[in-house]
């Protein structure tokens, strides 16, 4: 055995047990597990359970666009992007709950979307197939079928349906035989509905669905296909890719993912060229969301402005996709922090209602309709009734988190690409044999996982192991015995050797504490391993509406929450201490069970208060401040609801400044 240290696995081979690319297609390092391979426990678990008993799992119960008349089980009505938001999360969270009551209402679904093909390959609501403007123009809307689709192939890596394949490929050849000027059109404002242009923007979302059915028929004229959409994604909105928040999480994906077709590496390239230059501007906060609530404006790049949850299910879905096409561990990364951050928090704990706006500064969740937001009206207190396209896309979150802890390598072996308490069995080696990996870990909030190979007999595979891009002093053990490597951040650890059942692997990844500053206002946030901290503010709930069974509630702060903070930015660990509390509740995700605080010392700022119900931007640090100083507590980002995580620091003499 000799393990060694890769910026990313190879794509020397191609794995004989998962579908891959086919050439022309670019070979990739890494294959998605099908459906049900990976089973989530511990915590994520629980958040799928939660999710069951919660608003996704019942969501017909009350949304309007469940309704058993919804254009996807036939008739006149709309069925857009509503229903396959939700039903692509709904169909993965059956499967990977088991519940008996969501697999048998999914398959219902399943049943009724293949039904609805017809003659000519289109399936859907029949509303969409040619939708009239008030100028005349006829357009044939596929967005509905790009989002649907990722429900349906997964259908079929879980359950082998026969019928799928000859569904999609009949389909394709429709959309091949649409004429140009109902084939996604470019924007008329004289159509009068805005919904069919959706597509012009979102086009590249049907390239993952067209690679996916020539992985498994060959058709080279799907290729064809898959240029034509390409070739038809509106350009750039102006020097921003797009203004639009869920746009922009999708849109920056395409060149990358066309980039298996082309082999152009500028493709490749303009992908990070849009997202770096988007976060560098707009993404002025922690872990990976920027100011768009809805839309980025010039001048709002304070963390008081919103992101939207269905952006965050994008980027994370665009995520998944990048890191199987590139095989980069930033990825990885990149989905931790939005979704171990962000994503638990859009959420009421009981996960039976959400919010449409999540910000990094944000001490009070309200009814109130006049926020600083881009969008007017409720856009931050919590609601399982409003919120319509992220009240059913969120769905997709912690199922497909769960589904892509895992991927199956090029070489035939396995990855650890997301950390979590799962299990996971897939096909390895030469001869395919069957092997299950259970992992035991407390992450995030630890660094230590603890891996056991199971299978029948010994077998020699591959084992990739992901070093986070703020780990230093990554360490492998097997069976005890510590192996001899220096493996950088941002890298993978592969080990291949013969595994007996029963191996035992065990990786520790030090968490040390570090401080991210932000260059447009000196302000700073703490971050310690794969999360970033928010000043612990105590939540007094209050219910603002629904019923009884489905309650909308407000959030207030119940202490202090205008604290700058008192630290050595060269030294910060000194100022700081941390306080492990040793256990890891089912629901870490709160306020009360956070399982981690970091104990600091600041002052408050009387002068920085809410202005129409937002906090107020942040002044230039460091600032003066004439309080006294107090010990506060910052817990993990992902458990506050309620929070401050870019926080202005305390100083004195003339570099420090009055709050303005």
């Amino acid at each position: 055995m000799q393990p060694s240290v890769l910026k990313k696995p190879g794509t020397e081979t191609a794995t004989s047990f998962y579908c891959t690319n086919r050439p022309p297609l670019l070979s990739g390092p890494f294959a998605k597990l099908p459906l049900g391979s990976i089973r989530p426990q511990g915590w994520l678990k629980h958040q799928l359970d939660l999710m069951a008993n919660g608003m996704t799992g019942r969501l017909a119960e009350f949304s309007s666009f469940l309704k058993p008349d919804n254009g996807w089980f036939g008739g006149d009505s709309e069925g857009w992007e509503e229903q396959p938001y939700w039903f692509r999360g709904f169909h993965d969270l059956a499967v990977l709950t088991g519940n008996k009551g969501l697999l048998a209402e999914s398959k219902r679904w399943i049943e009724a979307i293949i039904a609805s093909q017809d003659g000519d390959g289109y399936f859907g609501a029949q509303y969409h197939k040619c939708v009239v403007g008030e100028n005349g123009q006829k357009i044939c809307d596929l967005w509905p079928h790009m989002v649907m689709l990722d429900a349906v192939t997964s259908h079929y890596e879980h359950t082998g349906d026969s019928r799928v394949i000859p569904l999609m490929k009949r389909f394709f050849q429709f959309c091949r035989g649409l004429p140009e000027e109902r084939f996604i059109p470019k924007k008329e404002e004289r159509f009068g509905d805005w919904k069919p242009f959706i597509q012009t923007d979102r086009a590249g979302d049907m390239l993952p669905h067209i690679y996916w059915l020539y992985n498994r028929t060959g058709k080279t004229w799907l290729l064809d296909l898959a240029t034509r959409f390409y070739q038809h994604i509106a350009p750039p909105t102006d020097e921003w890719l797009d203004h639009h928040i869920v746009h922009f999480t999708q849109r920056f994906r395409y060149p990358g993912n066309y980039y298996i077709q082309s082999k152009t590496i500028w493709h490749l390239a303009a992908t990070e060229y849009w997202y770096s230059q988007h976060l560098g501007t707009w993404g002025q906060q922690p872990r990976g969301i920027f100011g768009a609530d809805e839309q980025v404006r010039p001048g709002c790049t304070d963390p008081r402005q919103g992101f939207e949850t269905c952006g965050m299910v994008e980027f994370a879905k665009s995520f998944y996709i990048l890191g199987r096409i590139t095989g980069q561990s930033k990825y990885a990364d990149r989905c931790e922090d939005i979704m171990l951050n962000h994503f638990p928090v859009s959420m009421t704990p009981d996960l039976k209602a959400l919010h449409y706006l999540t910000a990094s500064n944000q001490p009070q969740l309200d009814a109130s309709q006049n926020h600083e937001y881009y969008n007017k009206g409720r856009q931050i207190c919590y609601s399982p009734h409003i919120y319509r396209c992220c009240q059913h896309n969120v769905a997709m979150g912690w199922p497909w988190y769960a589904q892509n802890l895992w991927q199956a390598t090029a070489d035939n072996g396995l990855a650890a690409w997301l950390y979590a308490t799962s299990q996971v069995t897939a096909k390895v080696g030469q001869e395919g044999t069957e092997v299950t990996v259970n992992s035991e870990t407390d992450y995030p909030f630890a660094g230590r996982v603890t891996m056991t190979v199971e299978s029948s007999y010994r077998v020699t595979f591959p084992l990739y192991l992901r070093v986070p891009h703020w780990c230093r002093g990554f360490r492998v053990a097997i069976n005890g015995e510590q192996l001899n490597i220096k493996a950088e951040p941002a890298t993978f650890v592969r080990i291949e050797r013969t595994w007996s059942p029963g191996s035992i692997v065990t990786i520790e990844m030090p968490m040390e504490i570090s401080l991210t500053q932000w260059p447009r206002t000196g302000s700073v946030t703490v971050d310690r391993g794969p999360l970033s901290y928010s000043v612990k503010i105590e939540e007094r709930w209050q219910r603002c509406g629904g019923t009884d069974e489905w309650p909308e509630w407000e959030v207030f702060p119940a202490n202090p929450w205008n604290y700058g903070l008192i630290i050595d930015r060269d030294k910060p660990g000194k100022s700081l201490k941390v306080v492990e509390k040793g256990v890891v509740a089912e629901q870490p995700w709160t306020v009360e069970d956070a399982p981690i605080e970091i104990k600091a010392r600041g002052k408050r700022i009387p002068n920085w208060r809410l202005e129409n119900e937002t906090v107020a931007e942040l002044s230039r640090s460091p600032v003066k401040s004439d309080e006294r100083e107090e010990q506060i507590t910052l817990i993990p980002m992902g458990c506050a609801r309620l929070r401050i995580s870019c926080l202005p620091t305390i100083g004195e003499g003339l570099e420090a400044g009055d709050w303005q």
